[in-house]
């Protein structure tokens, strides 16, 4: 499928839509939480928080970024075009309501990344698994609920300054919740890969593949305990033993693809 011209070309424009709407929503977002951010030790250097770029400014590029991501969503196909509206809503009500309320704001901050997930298929018009759906999910909720636990770290008895929820929420619920969506999504993943053997010849490529997804999540909730998880971006790119285990999953992941097609 993606070494069709027609699907590379789809594939790069949903890139490009996604990319203008969330940038659009992140600076909605801002805005919003301007008066936090400038509570909070990192996030008051944001642009918006530090006085560098003007509500009104960011909001009219918001606005031009959106329109935009609507027009190239519309170019990969209208069901793409209600993916990425259904996205822009959900992060708006976000921004308006839902980050206040415990539990739905996590769900909804969650939700963002499968939206992604599922809009990639749609692009396409490829089937989405339910396994694929149940891994995305309760790995982003993993992710989210260690960001959730950072923040609770990192700033302590003024955590409800910077986001009213933290206020709510306790370590130890929060661990529960990561502890709970590693559960489904190490569940999921097995249970996929299990399904696949009978497309397997002799080497049960998918089956191995569960050890470096085991162990990666191991490694990330060892440094979700110790409070490292408020950027997930900056742990993907600098902690190496999940490089490593990334690496070993791909090859063996990609192996699996290779035998079974």
């Amino acid at each position: 499928m993606l070494t069709q011209a027609d699907s590379l070309w789809r594939v790069g424009l949903a890139f490009v839509a996604f990319c203008m709407v969330s940038s659009a929503t992140y600076l909605v977002n801002d805005v919003g939480d301007a008066e936090e951010d400038r509570r909070h030790p990192t996030k008051r250097h944001r642009p918006i928080a530090a006085g560098v770029v003007r509500p009104r400014t960011a909001l009219l590029a918001a606005a031009g970024l959106g329109l935009g991501g609507f027009a190239v969503a519309l170019a990969v196909r209208p069901a793409f075009l209600a993916i990425v509206a259904g996205y822009v809503v959900t992060t708006v009500a976000y921004t308006l309501w839902l980050k206040h309320m415990a539990v739905f704001d996590i769900a909804v901050v969650a939700s963002g990344f499968i939206f992604r997930a599922v809009a990639g298929g749609v692009a396409v018009d490829v089937p989405i698994s339910r396994w694929f759906l149940i891994v995305t999910s309760f790995g982003s909720l993993f992710v989210v609920a260690g960001k959730r636990y950072s923040e609770h770290v990192t700033m302590g008895v003024e955590r409800e300054t910077t986001r009213s929820t933290l206020a709510t929420y306790s370590r130890d619920y929060l661990r529960y919740v990561w502890t709970t969506a590693s559960a489904v999504t190490l569940t999921g993943y097995c249970l996929w890969a299990f399904e696949q053997s009978e497309l397997e010849t002799t080497i049960p490529w998918f089956e191995l593949s569960i050890g470096p997804v085991v162990l990666g999540i191991l490694r990330y909730a060892l440094l979700l305990d110790e409070g490292y998880g408020g950027a997930p971006e900056d742990i993907a790119l600098n902690d190496r033993p999940l490089q490593v285990l990334g690496v070993v999953w791909l090859v063996l992941f990609g192996a699996g693809v290779s035998v079974a097609h």
